[in-house]
This record gives C-alpha cells, structure tokens and sequence, in this order.
C-alpha cells in the first residue's frame, strides 16, 4: 500500500478550517452530532490549547467547593445534634420534675439534666433503687470511673447529686432524695479510674464511696427549704482527703461551704 504524501502546512490549515465546533469537517456528520447533543446534552467543551485549563475541569475550584460543603455539613451536623441533645435533656429535666418514677429517672441519668446555665451528666453504670411518688423518695447508686483521686471524685459526685436532687424536689410529691456514689480501688485502696478516653474500665474492687442525702421541708405558707448531708466517708478514704486538701490548693472547701454542705465522715473516722 502505498504511503499517503503528508499534509503541508497550508494544506492542513486549510483541512482544520474546515472542522466546526462538532469536530467533524463533513457537514452531514457535523448535524448528526448537534442534533445528538440537543437530544442527550454535551460535557464541557474542551480546549486543548488552553493553557489555563487544558483538560477543561478546574481541579482546585472542584476541591475547595467540596472542602467548604464537607465542612458547612460536619458544623451543621454538631449543631443539630447539640440542638437535639439540649432538647432531649430539657423534656427529662420538665419529666422529673412533673412525675417522679423509674422511667422519668432512668432518662434523666442517661440523658442528663439541665442544671445552671448549662447540663450535668452521670455515670453510665447506674442503679435505680426507688423512685416513687408516693413515699416521695428517689434512691440511685452509681460507680463512678472518671476521677482519678478522692478530691476530684467528692466534688463531681456533689454537682451531681446536686443537679438531680434539686430537679426532682421541684417535684411537689418528692421529698428526699439518697444518690449513692460507688468507686473502683485497688488492693491498696487507690482510686482506679477509666483510661483510654474512657472506653477501658477499671476492673477493681468496687467499694462505697458516700452518700448525698438531700431532703426538702415545706412550710404551711408553700415556702420550701432545702438541705444536703453526705455520709458514708470511711476513715480511709477521709484519710485521704485531708491529705490531699492541705496538701494543694483545692477549690473543694470553698465549693462544700458555699452550697452549705456539711462533711460528714464514717463511725471508724469519729
């Protein structure tokens, strides 16, 4: 087969004249492509002798848009899961304080309480003992992970049993409310906590830590007084604690008085 003369320049000048925007030169060929277009639509066009954007895509303009969405998506997603979460806490703090039993209890230690301008949570691993109406007393014990020292845990399980004792004794037909605070300790008595972000739990002994009493009296005008005791501190443990407060600077002393708490400790402290 004999070799076709290349094309001059002239020649293909005057060959790529002839092409339309379809890429084809026959004109027959050209309408069959528009009229494919018209009916199926058409990608970019594509000019490969740009030298801005020679594929025709915009590569960085794509990335950016998608980074802006990805992003305005994750903030909505907390946002709403923030929104729903308040809400969910909102209807179990109203729950607990219109009626008192298993079910409104058992939510408001999963879901949290509103308690000041913000929310408390409570240990995962919790008991509900009573809650009932009509002896007006709710009585919860809990085993709590996240504290490393006595301090830290006496103070936390104080907010605590704070925010769920004075939501509940909103309750008219509640009067007394017993939140029991269990520990992890090691041979040696050493508080264990949870580690690993609190997924791994400690696996020791598992002892009576306190227990916040609060009680609410009402007088025959509606006026209402409210009080907290906290029992069960073993000499050990009260051991402990006075180490720690005078041997740093605590906030736990000033935080017990200002709530007017009174501490006290075990028969073997005594």
């Amino acid at each position: 087969m004999a070799r076709r003369k290349p094309l001059s320049a002239e020649e293909a000048e005057k060959l790529f004249a002839t092409v339309d925007e379809t890429g084809h030169a026959n004109p027959a060929e050209a309408e069959r492509e528009r009229e494919s277009r018209r009916k199926f639509g058409v990608g970019r066009a594509v000019d490969p002798l740009s030298g801005l954007d020679p594929s025709g895509s915009n590569v960085g303009t794509v990335m950016a848009r998608a980074s802006v969405l990805l992003v305005a998506a994750f903030v909505a997603v907390i946002v709403l899961t923030q929104v729903s979460s308040g809400c969910v806490r909102r209807d179990a703090t109203a729950a607990l304080a219109n009626e008192a039993n298993l079910h409104t209890v058992t939510v408001a230690l999963e879901d949290g309480v509103e308690w000041g301008s913000g929310f408390t949570q409570f240990p995962q691993d919790f008991t509900v003992q009573e809650a009932d109406q009509a002896t007006g007393v709710i009585e919860v014990s809990v085993i709590d992970t996240r504290y490393a020292t006595e301090v830290e845990a006496l103070a936390a399980s104080q907010i605590q049993a704070a925010a769920l004792s004075v939501n509940a004794l909103m309750n008219p037909q509640i009067n007394e409310v017993i939140y029991k605070v269990n520990v992890h300790v090691d041979d040696e008595g050493n508080l264990l906590h949870a580690t690993l972000f609190d997924f791994l739990e400690p696996a020791g002994q598992v002892k009576p830590f306190a227990t916040f009493t609060w009680s609410k009296q009402v007088t025959e005008a509606g006026d209402i007084s409210l009080s907290c005791s906290i029992t069960g501190i073993d000499a050990e443990t009260t051991a402990r604690l006075r180490d720690l407060i005078t041997g740093a600077d605590t906030p736990l002393l000033g935080t017990l008085g200002t709530l007017g708490v009174g501490v006290s400790a075990g028969d073997e402290a005594q």
